[in-house]
């Protein structure tokens, strides 16, 4: 056996962990929304965001300091407060903001185009030039999801839909930053050292917050709120970025194209939320696109 036959199983063994991990994040990622609403039914808004990134921090400072995990390089920080200004505040608050109006379905649906913006982002900031194949498959699953939101609401966008679509904008720009990152340190203290910059923002929300809005502590508004602040804000990432480094940011993101679907299954299973006919239609599009660009060559 050659040292080149050895070397690619090693290689198709990464991948297809990579492919996993990914994967795992997704799910993950996939009860954020329906948590988020059990949440809003004993907090506010901004005292869920706020609460949200102080206790993410906590726990992502806990385990730092477990394993003495030095602070990162100075040239790493740009792209960390990035992560932190869009997925641990940006998004977390816009799309909260969002879900006071829209239902779990329909937001999560919107968001079925994160993993374009995801893909174009990191085009641009990486300088990597996925196939025309590939991009094929992106925009017609982005073309998918965001037909149905139409759909959903007559064609007419909601002031819901405006903080879904900031939401999407800042995330990508967290997700292809923390996929970049993510090759030069373990996923999991990217995402931590994130939340720990977001901490003084974070503190100082729940502070104001939760001196303005009225809070009703229930069991629902506190199992949703440890959801999103460990599995959203620092677990599903700890996964995610990891899978993202191994796959590379342009595959990993195309995941994603199933989350809105597993919502989409949350949302009916636990929130009694409707959904539309043609779910399983947009369901068959966006797992045609999954496979043709992972297929695709970079």
């Amino acid at each position: 056996m050659t040292v080149q036959d050895s070397a690619t199983p090693r290689r198709t063994v990464a991948v297809n962990s990579g492919t996993l991990l990914a994967a795992l994040g997704v799910l993950a990622f996939s009860f954020s929304f329906p948590a988020t609403a059990w949440a809003l039914t004993g907090f506010g808004a901004w005292a869920a965001t706020g609460l949200r990134g102080v206790l993410a921090a906590l726990l992502a400072g806990a385990c730092l300091a477990a394993y003495r995990v030095p602070v990162p390089e100075r040239r790493h920080w740009p792209g960390l407060l990035t992560i932190a200004g869009g997925c641990v505040i940006g998004f977390p608050l816009l799309t909260t903001l969002a879900l006071r109006t829209s239902s779990t379905a329909h937001s999560a649906v919107v968001i079925g185009a994160l993993p374009l913006a995801t893909a174009a982002i990191s085009a641009a900031l990486t300088g990597a030039r996925p196939s025309r194949l590939f991009w094929c498959g992106a925009v017609t699953g982005a073309g998918a999801v965001i037909g149905f939101a139409l759909q959903q609401s007559h064609g007419e966008p909601t002031v819901a839909d405006l903080y879904l679509l900031g939401a999407l904008l800042v995330c990508a720009a967290g997700y292809a930053e923390g996929g970049r990152l993510s090759r030069h340190m373990p996923g999991w203290q990217v995402i931590a050292w994130a939340a720990v910059a977001a901490l003084p923002v974070s503190a100082l929300t729940a502070a104001l917050a939760l001196t303005s809005e009225p809070v009703h502590i229930t069991a629902r508004a506190v199992a949703g709120m440890a959801y999103i602040a460990a599995i959203s804000q620092f677990g599903g990432f700890v996964v995610w970025y990891r899978g993202m480094a191994a796959i590379g940011v342009a595959k990993a993101s195309q995941l994603q194209l199933a989350q809105p679907l597993i919502t989409l299954l949350w949302s009916v299973l636990l929130m009694g939320e409707h959904v539309s006919p043609i779910a399983p239609i947009t369901a068959a599009i966006v797992v045609a696109c999954i496979a043709v660009t992972h297929r695709a060559r970079s």
